[in-house]
């Protein structure tokens, strides 16, 4: 039987398969957005088991099993890391047709060279080789990035982070480790006192009485400008859509004064106090030469039962209603008419938003640098095969897919890398299809920089780290 992860995985298009093996294989990785842990590759965290690895934090997985029936003690609770992994290798079989399976075969295949198909009679012996191969000095976080040939790695991080940990890795690890600015906090003014516990904190690691808005936004450029000085590039902000608001700065004052007195404030003044503080760090972002992104559409916590248990990122999210193009071009408009929108990235959960993101972009592309406003590689929900193409479609047809800064994990474990080579493997194989078709000319000179650029040099030259 021909193994399932061979050398042409994913590559019908002969011409698909000539680009990625010439151009996109063996290029480094630059991750521009995760969510790993930046105290674990500080302490060069070595994982026990397979299970460990996988399963800690992993809603993907949980949201699957769950799914197959398993019970939820198999997914976050305290029983033994095989038991984990024996429920999983139950599930695998009946994800055939989702891109875990796709990614489960490929983490066993790039980092064990396990080749074997997981299931219920192959779990033992593949949990007990790969754990065998976790116990060496090779399988240490530090290491698992440097097997993926990863450059750049930017974290989500808070505000008031104290960066201690990318500190310490600035000092003693190659791989360049960088923190992203992500203050979602600050602007969810729903519970007042959930907010006041917020900023007494940013109070405290600024030094800086936050006593009306004037002194919040001062408190925020400080801790802005100390991100920078680790040598922060990027902010991220992941509200469930673009809000904006037409205010003047009494409007925002008094809107403030009541959240400070842990007042609860209307519809129409959260989307005013919203607008505010975003166009305020987007300013930021501008004036320290960072790119910023938007991550929209998400609609979270759904289970009120569950998130009450277990808490945000555990698996209870979904994708929400498509945005309102008015607000988010009339909050980008504000920036651009200042000449303040730093570079953005723009990125989707809703698919009904693809072509409209694809041509959002082009309404702020103003000439100053390729791609300065970009639309985000297809995420979340969308980060599998069929929603990759989908956005590969929407960018050529409307934007320039060749100026694309291409892919990123997204993810909590590491293990994930292999997410790059399914995303050049799926832009490869558009390509090669393309160009059999006679769409586009099977000319190297055209197709050795667009593959190399989308896969690598894009965002090497985008983000200058």
């Amino acid at each position: 039987m021909k193994q399932f992860i061979h050398p042409d995985f994913i590559l019908h298009s002969e011409t698909g398969k000539r680009l990625y093996h010439d151009y996109a294989e063996k290029l480094p990785i630059i991750d521009f957005h995760c969510h790993l842990s930046p105290e674990m590759m500080a302490i060069d965290r070595q994982f026990d088991t397979i299970g460990q690895i996988w399963l800690e934090g992993d809603h993907y997985k949980w949201r699957a099993m769950r799914s197959n029936g398993i019970n939820e003690k198999y997914c976050t609770g305290k029983v033994s890391d095989w038991e984990k992994f024996e429920k999983w290798a139950e599930t695998v079989p009946y994800t055939i047709g989702n891109p875990l399976y796709h990614w489960t075969h490929l983490e066993l295949a790039r980092y064990f060279d396990i080749h074997e198909q997981l299931s219920p009679k192959t779990a033992r012996a593949i949990y007990d080789k790969a754990n065998s191969l976790m116990s060496t000095p090779e399988y240490s976080t530090r290491n698992l990035l440097r097997k993926m040939k990863v450059e750049v790695v930017c974290t989500t991080d808070d505000p008031i982070d104290s960066l201690e940990f990318h500190l310490k890795l600035k000092k003693d690890f190659e791989i360049k480790v960088l923190p992203t600015w992500r203050p979602d906090k600050v602007v969810k003014p729903e519970d007042p006192s959930a907010l006041n516990a917020y900023l007494k904190q940013l109070g405290e690691v600024s030094d800086i009485d936050i006593k009306d808005f004037k002194s919040l936004i001062e408190a925020l450029d400080k801790r802005h400008a100390f991100f920078a000085e680790v040598g922060c590039k990027l902010s991220d902000h992941g509200l469930d859509r673009f809000f904006y608001a037409a205010f003047t700065q009494s409007e925002i004052d008094t809107i403030f004064a009541k959240l400070l007195a842990g007042k609860m404030i209307s519809v129409d003044e959260a989307e005013k106090y919203i607008s505010a503080v975003m166009l305020e760090l987007c300013r930021m972002n501008h004036k320290r030469g960072w790119t910023q992104q938007f991550h929209v559409g998400a609609l979270r916590n759904n289970n009120t039962r569950k998130f009450t248990q277990l808490g945000p990122d555990t698996g209870w999210d979904s994708i929400g209603n498509p945005q309102d193009s008015f607000k988010m071009s009339r909050f980008l408009d504000t920036l651009d008419a200042g000449d303040q929108l730093a570079q953005s990235i723009l990125y989707n959960l809703n698919p009904a938003d693809n072509e409209m993101m694809a041509t959002m972009i082009g309404n702020f592309n103003d000439g100053s640098a390729p791609g300065k406003i970009q639309y985000g590689a297809a995420w979340w929900f969308l980060d599998q095969k069929t929603g990759m193409e989908e956005h590969l479609k929407a960018l050529s047809a409307l934007g320039l897919t060749t100026r694309f800064v291409g892919m990123v994990t997204d993810s909590r474990s590491f293990l994930s890398y292999p997410r790059h080579e399914y995303f050049r493997r799926i832009v490869c194989d558009y390509f090669g299809s393309e160009v059999d078709k006679g769409h586009i000319p099977n000319d190297d000179s055209l197709l050795k920089p667009a593959i190399e650029g989308i896969s690598y040099y894009n965002a090497k030259n985008y983000f200058k780290f």
